[in-house]
């Protein structure tokens, strides 16, 4: 067996054991509420790290211009699921704007 095979399903047998650990209701493992808080913030933590480099950083500088339209499409995402609070419409408007900009630019 090759190193990168064995490599791959450890990090999967890893993977899906902590999965299971919280989601299997017959294991006596609870968390209490002070940790169930804190990991409440960890999706919206990473969805953040994702997010921010790829709307302000091009070739490895800030990108703050009229062109960019990872910024626009961004900035119309996040104004369209404010205000209408609709998955659909979010990334309709998001991708048109990210669309028309990359067109027009």
């Amino acid at each position: 067996m090759s190193l990168t095979l064995i490599t791959i399903l450890s990090v999967a047998f890893i993977t899906f054991m902590t999965r299971y650990l919280f989601l299997e209701e017959k294991l006596p493992l609870r968390l209490g509420p002070n940790i169930s808080q804190l990991l409440s913030f960890s999706g919206p933590a990473v969805l953040t790290a994702i997010f921010i480099p790829i709307l302000f950083f091009n070739n490895n500088s800030i990108d703050i211009s009229i062109s960019n339209a990872y910024l626009w499409g961004g900035v119309g995402a996040i104004t369209t699921a404010y205000k209408t609070k609709n998955v659909y419409w979010t990334i309709a408007c998001g991708g048109i704007l990210f669309i028309g900009v990359g067109i027009y630019f």
